[in-house]
């Protein structure tokens, strides 16, 4: 099983930068893709971006796109998520995912790390 931890999060004001880190551990040889996903105080959590290692294939949700930028090294087992032009409704808790996957309009993952609070304040 692969677990990952996440770490970059505060607190930032509306247009504001900040960079969310995520390394994975354990059997990270079946690894093929790391993501992130976010959860925000009274609704589900939801699909930010993934990146899949064999042919560098990278996902955004609509609500992040152009602003929002997933990257990765396949051998150090991490990614990261450059989060620019950030707006109140980005507060949320983000989690890193190991092995996200999309089965029509729905994304799955195999493990989620405890997460890391970013907060946007207008």
């Amino acid at each position: 099983q692969v677990q990952v931890i996440e770490s970059g999060g505060g607190l930032v004001q509306a247009g504001g930068s900040l960079r969310l880190s995520c390394i994975a551990s354990g059997r990270t040889f079946s690894a093929f893709a790391l993501g992130w996903f976010r959860q925000a105080p009274g609704k589900e959590r939801e699909f930010v971006a993934a990146i899949r290692w064999r042919g560098g294939k990278i996902d955004y949700s609509e609500s992040v796109k152009g602003r929002f930028t997933i990257s990765g090294d396949n051998a150090r087992n991490t990614c990261y998520l450059q989060m620019n032009n950030l707006k109140p409704e980005d507060t949320a808790v983000y989690y890193c995912a190991a092995n996200p996957d999309q089965y029509g309009s729905t994304w799955y993952y195999d493990a989620l790390g405890q997460g890391t609070q970013v907060t946007v304040s207008s």
